[in-house]
């Protein structure tokens, strides 16, 4: 038996409030994208879902809201200063920055910021 991973899915509270913090990563989501409950955004063969959290408690019956952090996605940036100027541009736009850029041991230019739905969103170069 194959298995491959179809998506990675996102449940978000306000869809365009999410969706516009994923843009300025520079993830390409259409404007319409903004009003729908389901949004598929496909970037080199991985789909990354967003759900609003209103349409998935129907589904899940016994929805709970999620405590701490048990996932990460990293975003790989081409160079350190683009890296640098995305993590400003979002704390300027008022994003909690949880981990300012920085080099690490292993080699890499690496910070976290917190998405609009509280989730770690890390930032790799």
């Amino acid at each position: 038996m194959a298995v491959k991973l179809k998506r990675v899915a996102i449940y978000v509270e306000e869809m365009k409030r999410a969706l516009d913090f994923y843009r300025v990563l520079g993830l390409a989501i259409p404007d319409g994208a903004d009003e729908l409950h389901h949004v598929d955004v496909e970037q080199e063969g991985i789909v990354l879902a967003f759900d609003m959290v209103e349409s998935v408690k129907r589904v899940f019956e016994d929805w709970e809201d999620p405590v701490g952090y048990r996932t990460e996605l990293a975003f790989q940036f081409s160079s350190t200063e683009a890296l640098d100027d995305v993590y400003r541009q979002l704390t300027t736009l008022g994003y909690d920055g949880f981990l300012k850029p920085q080099d690490t041991p292993w080699g890499e230019r690496y910070a976290i910021i917190k998405d609009p739905d509280n989730n770690l969103i890390s930032l790799v170069a």
